[in-house]
Order: C-alpha cells, then structure tokens, then sequence
C-alpha cells in the first residue's frame, strides 16, 4: 500500500472490518503514516462506532454518523479529494457497495496481509494455543 503517491489516499473501513482486526489503533496509526485522511462507515448507530473507536483510541478524520454507508462513502467522496479512495471491508456486500460509489475496494484480509496487520482471529488462535489444556478426567 506504500508508494509515491500514498499521501493522496483517502482510506475507509467498514466497522466489521476494524473489529476483525487485533490491533485497531495500530492499524489506524500505521494507516496514517500513507493515508491523508482515515476513517470509519457504518450502518450501525452513531454510538455503536463512537463506543468502538473510544475504546480502541481510534481517531477518525471521518465517519458516517447517522448516515448510511453508500451516503457516507459518497459524500466523504466528494469532501475528501485524493486520487485514490479505498474501502475496507470484508463481504462481497462491501464489494459491491464500493462498485457502486467509485472506490477501490479492498477484503480486510488482503489489506492485513499487505500492510502486516494482524487479524483478531489470528490472535484468538494463539491466545488459545497458550491456554492449558482442559481435563476432561477431573471430578
């Protein structure tokens, strides 16, 4: 995701993508150092995304409000005017809404994978690996 023109990147993540990641302040941090502007949509309530990112010490230059995603996604469009707009998300749902309002779309998976961010499901695998063994012979 780095290069020349990186500084000109507008990103945005569905919010079921930020969950799916372990690490979603990071993920916003290292976001910024090649994304202008970093954000969240959403369908879900305006306090549902404010609780998820006060939480996680996520700053967001933008987020949908009480807005729907497709009108988020437009009008931070329209407002933000970089050469590349990319969405994260993680359904062909996602896709297909990216399609319809002219941004890249991009499956959290691929955008972990490229950007060396680590998937909450990665992290549930090793937590679990830790963990003793459970007997199953105890009274």
């Amino acid at each position: 995701m780095n290069g020349p023109d990186s500084g000109t990147m507008t990103l945005a993540f569905e919010l079921s993508a930020l969950q799916a990641l372990a690490d979603p302040e990071a993920v916003f941090d290292d976001a910024r150092r090649w994304a202008k502007y970093v954000g969240v949509v959403s369908d879900e309530p305006t306090y549902v995304v404010t609780n998820f990112t006060r939480k996680n010490r996520v700053r967001q230059d933008f987020f949908s409000g009480p807005r729907g995603r497709e009108e988020s996604l437009e009008s931070v469009h329209e407002q933000f005017d970089t050469d590349r707009h990319v969405f994260v998300g993680t359904d062909e749902g996602d896709a297909d809404l990216a399609d319809r309002v002219d941004w890249e779309y991009l499956a959290v998976e691929d955008a972990a994978d490229a950007a060396d961010w680590t998937l909450a499901t990665d992290t549930a695998s090793e937590d679990a690996a830790d963990e003793e063994p459970v007997r199953d012979d105890w009274p």
